[in-house]
């Protein structure tokens, strides 16, 4: 009887193509609510898996989460058909969250429901809404109760033990924000050697030294961050240049602001004062840890800038007075969505 050949199989070849993408996993979005100015007791409401009751929830048809809305500017023009775009800015967003009390009596329903009314009372301060994605980095957003919790007793909005409520917030800045702040920090020492402000953070250069040189900055943010620069002297003088920012028609340009230094060498910012710049609308201003107002001495046509979302170059030149002066930056990136 013949003895079985055992042939191996054939291989099957690899196809060289485009690989189709593997499945990521990726775990719940946790979803919370921190009210009188982000200082109060944070209510977690995606305890979907939690045995513990009473608790509130957040049920699905949450609306106002993803892009914010634009106004849109435009000119219209007698002569010519349509109109012609002129610019766009974010407005506040608004935002519904459906959610559910779920108490196991009468009396935890009630404690639920006095719980979420005082974190959302907007005479108290803001609310800020918390969202932690399946890659742990979490988002901000600031935002204002403005009605949803007056109450229903139609059968299908509340029972004996429970309750529904539709709470209608609003971010009058549309943007979230990360736990993500930028650092950068120059410091001027004696007798070290320079080091190219592009190399890396801190930078120790030299006492006397005006820094005129470019500065990488990169911001992971989806649009503009605005920077705080916090000076600590003696500084003689200083100005700092914003990268190139591309305006609406296509042409780029850049702002600058400063304070030009004393032709006698006075110290502008003197020993041990820190000047803090924030350039945050809304927030602007240029204070030293006294409460010292800098801006009336600021170079005409001050613009506090910008740094655009991505990587750009940023431009710092300092005076210092000797080897204590410090420069730091930071800015906390904005994103469009959660």
């Amino acid at each position: 009887m013949p003895i079985p050949v055992l042939r191996k199989a054939p291989e099957v070849p690899v196809p060289s193509g485009p690989q189709p993408p593997q499945k990521v996993h990726w775990g719940r979005t946790y979803v919370s609510i921190t009210g009188k100015n982000g200082k109060g007791e944070e209510i977690i409401l995606t305890n979907f898996h939690d045995a513990r009751w009473p608790d509130i929830i957040m049920m699905p048809g949450a609306t106002g989460l993803d892009a914010p809305p634009f106004e849109i500017h435009s000119d219209d023009s007698p002569n010519l058909d349509g109109g012609m775009f002129r610019d766009a800015r974010a407005v506040a967003r608004e935002i519904m969250i459906p959610l559910y009390l779920h108490g196991i009596d009468r009396r935890t329903v009630k404690q639920l429901k006095s719980q979420l009314v005082s974190a959302l009372n907007p005479k108290k301060g803001f609310c800020v809404l918390k969202f932690i994605e399946g890659d742990a980095v979490p988002r901000y957003l600031k935002c204002y109760y403005k009605s949803g919790m007056e109450g229903s007793e139609a059968e299908d909005q509340s029972g004996f033990t429970w309750k529904k409520f539709g709470i209608q917030l609003t971010a009058f800045d549309p943007y979230f924000y990360s736990d993500d702040v930028q650092v950068a920090e120059w410091s001027f020492g004696t007798g070290e050697a320079f080091l190219h402000p592009t190399s890396f953070f801190p930078l120790h250069l030299n006492a006397g030294i005006v820094l005129g040189s470019a500065i990488d900055v990169s911001n992971p943010g989806d649009v503009e961050a605005w920077p705080r620069w916090e000076l600590t002297g003696p500084i003689k003088g200083f100005k700092f240049t914003s990268p190139e920012i591309e305006k609406p028609d296509g042409s780029k340009t850049t702002y600058t602001f400063g304070i030009t230094a004393d032709g006698s060498g006075t110290d502008i910012v003197p020993a041990g004062r820190v000047l803090t710049i924030d350039t945050r609308p809304g927030f602007k201003s240029l204070r030293d840890d006294q409460n010292t107002n800098y801006w009336p001495l600021l170079d005409d046509s001050p613009q506090l800038w910008f740094l655009p979302e991505g990587d750009s170059q940023c431009t710092v030149d300092i005076v210092p007075g000797s080897s204590n002066a410090k420069v730091r930056l930071t800015f906390q990136p904005r994103y469009e969505g959660y």
